[in-house]
């Protein structure tokens, strides 16, 4: 018999996501009485985060006058609760918990781009998991590297620890570098694509 979804561990992290967002909705709700222009950095942000990447969102921030702090925390922040809907969501559709067609659909397409990705991460492990997350090439990322981490039986504290240090190194290292790798980038993804 099946436990109830969120006595699943996958549906405590869905939980997180939905407080997690919840929390951005107040932040950004709050920032809209008393600043608008930094509620709408924070909502493009997070557009341009779900839809675009993290060097995107970076960048707005940079863009934006936010300092390193600040932005570097916020921009973690966002990979984060991106990562706590689609990791749970693709767990919890794998084992049946969720059997909506378009959510299923849409989690075996990430699935296979995963299983293509899997055998560059599964001989080296942790530091595989966290250096495929961390390099800014296309199909890489914390969203990814969680499912891939799933894939390889990975468990969740050594998933989440590695596309977590992965991700936090890669938006500091975006931060700071973010001139040279913004001219750069098409170059890189081009060599390695």
């Amino acid at each position: 018999m099946k436990q109830k979804l969120f006595y699943t561990n996958e549906g405590k992290i869905l939980l997180t996501g939905l407080l997690l967002s919840l929390l951005l909705l107040i932040v950004i709700g709050y920032f809209a009485t008393i600043d608008i222009e930094i509620a709408k950095t924070l909502g493009l942000t997070f557009f341009v985060h779900s839809f675009g990447g993290r060097a995107a969102g970076i960048g707005l921030c940079i863009m934006n006058g936010f300092g390193p702090v600040v932005t570097i925390v916020y921009n973690f922040y966002l990979e984060a609760l991106i990562v706590c809907f689609t990791y749970s969501i693709f767990v919890l559709t794998t084992n049946n918990y969720i059997k909506v067609i378009w959510v299923t659909n849409l989690m075996q397409r990430l699935a296979q781009k995963a299983v293509e990705q899997k055998d560059k991460v599964e001989s080296y492990g942790w530091i595989g998991l966290f250096l495929f997350v961390m390099l800014p090439l296309p199909v890489t990322g914390p969203v990814m590297g969680s499912v891939i981490g799933y894939m390889l039986k990975v468990n969740l504290f050594k998933n989440f620890s590695a596309t977590g240090s992965g991700t936090f190194s890669a938006i500091v290292v975006w931060f700071f570098c973010f001139d040279f790798l913004e001219q750069r980038f098409h170059v890189i993804q081009y060599v390695f694509a």
